[in-house]
């Protein structure tokens, strides 16, 4: 295998490890607050790593370059679509879960 296969193969499999650590907090995670935030950080690094490897294994053709503005699009539209998602629940009086019963003091 040469040096570029090799990349190729390491950023496809971070990208596929980081959306299973994101399907794995969408499952586990208790409220859409900590839901949200483990699945926008998480799965916008994986879609970053995977259409890395993408873009190096077309190898300087116009499909690298729609696939690095695809790359930057979704850098910027995930996180920002995460935090539109929360607020609005935030507005609409959605509350983060937690462990304390109310009324309950220690």
């Amino acid at each position: 295998m040469t040096p570029r296969e090799i990349a190729i193969l390491l950023l496809a499999l971070g990208g596929v490890f980081f959306a299973v650590v994101a399907v794995v907090g969408l499952i586990r995670l208790p409220d859409l607050y900590t839901r949200a935030h483990s699945t926008s950080k998480s799965e916008t690094l994986g879609a970053l790593l995977t259409l890395g490897a993408v873009a190096l294994a077309f190898d300087g053709t116009m499909t690298t370059v729609k696939t690095v503005l695809l790359l930057l699009f979704m850098f910027i539209t995930n996180p920002t679509a995460a935090h539109a998602i929360v607020r609005a629940a935030a507005e609409q009086g959605i509350e983060p879960w937690t462990t304390d019963e109310e009324g309950d003091e220690a």
